[in-house]
């Protein structure tokens, strides 16, 4: 009759062998180990109250072992922590600076045959991974399509984790075992890969065609624009501004029949804080002035194709003496205005616009005219279409009457 045992005293039985010799523990073991096949084959009576050994380790074929080491050798890089609730969460890139994971076949090179491009391509472009990151999660994507996916939502687009923490630090760090891979098994898929990426950056780098447009204010040259940008159709125009080396997009005030007026400003980024959750703060000054000529749309954003706009030189000497004196008059004239202002009013203007420009010796050094006239039409409670008349004027003289016009009627109100 076949002996049955209780949980209690098989373990008993098996502290009592472990504790008689390690090395009769050890073999024990392998033993085990080796009779995990043979168990299924052997007849064991079987018992209301008898233990079974079920093998839970499939047999695996010659390419099932190799998927399950590529899958073994990619966890390499990330460390393993044991979350409060029990689920095992990879560290974040990034939060053990010093300790760099140094890519190593250990068991060798891998077959080609085992190669796959489709375990290396991106679930989010369906392209070959292109500076691909790592998410807390586990997950891999490209960097561009990861941030992109941020843009609209914090969280991991595959598991839907939350990943306010990981945006917050915007530590996107290539992950370098993926990198490795990718260089030294598929440098064909690679090479193509990083030619369509060149093509796209240059397309985006150009400064006359789709040139990206921010449909808001007024902007003019050499005045500030500060931004807070936050439509995820702004976040990304701003990346792929930083990212070309560009640092410039249009600026446009919205209309109702073309979506944005037919002249803008380029805006030049001097400097992004970016915020915890994604939005940022640009600092912004005005460039050149243009005019639209084609309107087009990229990704949600509005994009243009521009002429650049320059003054007309006057060459005349008389024509020359008569534009100094009325510049002289209504630079004169602007600064009793500003004077005339209640103290908060000009307090409020000094700390966003900064202080009036001085009074400039070449009226035509530069191709957008003295810096004080952009300067003063905005701080002017003008309205938008009047101010968009005066920024696209191409002559110093015709500004400069304009803006006489405006003060004149301002002086009236303050007299009052």
């Amino acid at each position: 009759m076949d002996e049955c045992h209780s949980p209690r005293e098989l373990s008993s039985k098996e502290t009592e062998e472990e504790a008689e010799d390690p090395a009769e523990a050890v073999k024990g073991s392998l033993s085990r180990a080796q009779s995990t096949q043979a168990i299924n084959s052997v007849g064991i009576p079987a018992g209301e109250d008898c233990l079974k050994r079920v093998s839970s380790e499939p047999l695996l074929s010659a390419r099932e072992k190799g998927v399950l080491l590529k899958r073994k050798l990619s966890l390499l890089e990330q460390d393993v922590v044991v979350n409060e609730d029990g689920r095992n969460k990879l560290k974040k890139q990034g939060e053990n600076p010093s300790e760099v994971c140094m890519f190593s076949f250990a068991y060798g090179d891998i077959p080609e045959e085992l190669i796959d491009v489709s375990d290396f391509e991106c679930s989010l472009c369906m392209r070959l991974f292109f500076e691909p990151v790592t998410t807390p999660c586990g997950h891999s994507f490209c960097k561009n399509c990861l941030e992109r996916c941020l843009d609209h939502a914090p969280y991991c687009p595959l598991c839907k984790e939350s990943l306010k923490e990981y945006l917050a630090d915007r530590r996107y760090c290539v992950t370098q075992l993926l990198e490795e891979l990718i260089v030294k098994y598929l440098p064909d898929e690679l090479s193509e890969r990083k030619k369509i990426y060149d093509e796209e950056t240059a397309e985006l780098s150009h400064l006359t065609k789709n040139v990206p447009i921010f449909v808001c204010t007024m902007a003019y040259p050499t005045v500030p624009c500060p931004l807070h940008v936050f439509e995820p159709r702004y976040r990304l125009m701003i990346r792929r501004s930083i990212q070309t080396g560009t640092k410039q997009f249009g600026m446009c005030v919205s209309d109702t029949q073309n979506s944005f007026a037919d002249y803008g400003c380029m805006l030049q980024i001097r400097n992004v804080h970016f915020l915890p959750d994604g939005r940022s703060v640009v600092d912004t000054v005005g460039g050149k002035r243009f005019r639209v000529l084609k309107r087009g749309m990229k990704d949600g954003y509005c994009t243009a194709d521009i002429e650049y706009l320059e003054d007309v030189t006057v060459e005349n000497e008389d024509e020359v003496k008569s534009l100094r004196e009325l510049h002289d008059l209504v630079y004169s004239q602007a600064c009793s205005w500003f004077q005339n202002l209640r103290d908060r009013f000009r307090s409020q203007i000094l700390q966003h616009f900064g202080s009036m420009p001085e009074r400039e010796e070449n009226l035509q050094a530069t191709p957008n005219g003295p810096a004080w006239c952009w300067w003063l039409l905005a701080v002017l409670p003008v309205d938008p279409r009047y101010q968009l008349s005066v920024l696209s004027m191409k002559s110093l003289e015709e500004r400069l009457t304009k803006i006489q016009h405006i003060l004149t009627y301002f002086s009236r109100d303050q007299s009052k």
